[in-house]
């Protein structure tokens, strides 16, 4: 009688251990290639000195006037990502792509992801590089950060373009982000298998194949890091900051919007509402991706410097 027991106690014990042992070999490995792939990253900006620590920005063009590009919240590296827009920008401007702390090749940092904190240390960086007077243009979440970043510094603004920029009291914002899941899964390697399944995440987009490959590697070595899961814990506060804010009345905006916005109820006429509240704004409709700049930086360049010239 005992030994159908002892059989069945195996059965289950090997159950147990596949799934163990696959999910240590996963995490030895994933631990082992993020050490090796680091040593594939190549440089590129230069690095100036923010609250004793290192941020990356990439300066392209010698324009009479600046363009400060902030990026979306999980770009990993914003100096690449920025590219095609960078190239159709840096004819007639002097293009700035900071990559905040956590992003690209600057440092992680311990300091809370406020929109405070995150402005702050980017006004910093544009300090170092005697930038002070510029075009905010930013994507995605930057359009929170823009609304403390004008509050803070409205004399060095000359407008604020955004490519479908978040904005204040959008819905969806207060529910928090499940972080612990995404960092147990890189943990434990599973990121990186989903990755390797997933395929090219750049398929189809204006970038050679070395940028796409270092593309990948800050992703891996960004998406999940600390400092950008504080940030993404931060976004209900962030978000619950700026609620009721608005641009000064006379800082000009441009929004950019996608304009099939159906997961994100009312997003058109959110945006058509705080174009309306300063003294000249205009909201421009694109049928695309999120990532508008990916596929349509022609036409963001051309319609930001039809904007700027006419303010």
């Amino acid at each position: 009688m005992r030994k159908p027991w002892r059989i069945a106690l195996t059965t289950v014990g090997v159950i147990v251990a596949i799934p163990v042992l696959l999910l240590t070999t996963t995490t030895v490995v994933n631990v082992v290639a993020t050490a090796v792939e680091k040593d594939s990253i190549e440089s590129y900006g230069q690095l100036v000195p923010v609250d004793g620590k290192q941020m990356n920005v990439v300066v392209s063009g010698a324009g009479d006037e600046t363009i400060v590009l902030l990026p979306g919240l999980g770009t990993a590296a914003p100096g690449l990502d920025f590219r095609p827009l960078i190239d159709e920008l840096d004819d007639t401007y002097r293009v700035v792509a900071v990559e905040p702390f956590g992003t690209g090749l600057s440092d992680a940092t311990d300091t809370p992801r406020t929109a405070q904190n995150i402005t702050r240390e980017v006004h910093e960086a544009l300090q170092q590089l005697d930038v002070d007077r510029y075009a905010l243009m930013g994507h995605s979440i930057a359009g929170i950060y823009a609304l403390t970043y004008a509050a803070a510094y409205p004399d060095e603004l000359t407008a604020f373009v955004g490519i479908d920029s978040s904005v204040p009291d959008q819905p969806g914002m207060d529910d928090p982000v499940q972080t612990s899941t995404l960092v147990a899964l890189r943990n434990l390697g599973i990121t990186r298998i989903l990755t390797a399944i997933a395929g090219d995440p750049f398929a189809g987009l204006p970038y050679d194949e070395h940028v796409k490959e270092q593309m990948a590697l800050l992703t891996t070595k960004n998406a999940t890091a600390s400092t950008l899961i504080d940030e993404m814990d931060r976004i209900p506060a962030n978000f619950a900051a700026a609620s009721g804010m608005t641009f000064p009345p006379n800082l000009p905006v441009l929004l950019f919007v996608v304009s099939d916005g159906a997961e994100v109820p009312g997003w058109m006429a959110l945006h058509e509402e705080q174009a309306a509240s300063v003294d000249f704004g205009q909201v421009i409709p694109m049928a695309g991706e999120h990532y508008l700049h990916h596929t349509l930086s022609k036409e963001i360049a051309q319609d930001t410097a039809i904007f700027l010239s006419s303010r």
